[in-house]
């Protein structure tokens, strides 16, 4: 695994699949921008809740905090955690 892996691994997001509980906790990694301000991957947590959406999920809560990174290509990370709530 090289330095480009790492670098797509920490801004992803978990890949749990949400199929048959009533609540799912996804997060993921939004990581600044490698030149200007603001979100790099946006579109990234945008996809998350749609996917959970077209599962039948809503989001219930969401939760942030920020974090920083140190060395090559470092920046600030900011960590959404989200709870997502089956819709019966």
């Amino acid at each position: 695994m090289g330095f480009i892996d790492d670098m797509k691994k920490e801004s992803s997001f978990s890949t749990a699949s949400g199929n048959s509980y009533h609540y799912v906790v996804l997060q993921v990694t939004l990581k600044e921008k490698f030149f200007g301000t603001g979100s790099g991957n946006l579109t990234e947590l945008e996809d998350v809740i749609n996917r959970q959406a077209a599962k039948g999920y809503r989001l219930h809560t969401i939760s942030t905090a920020n974090g920083g990174s140190k060395g090559l290509g470092g920046g600030d990370r900011i960590q959404a955690t989200m709870v997502f709530e089956k819709i019966e």
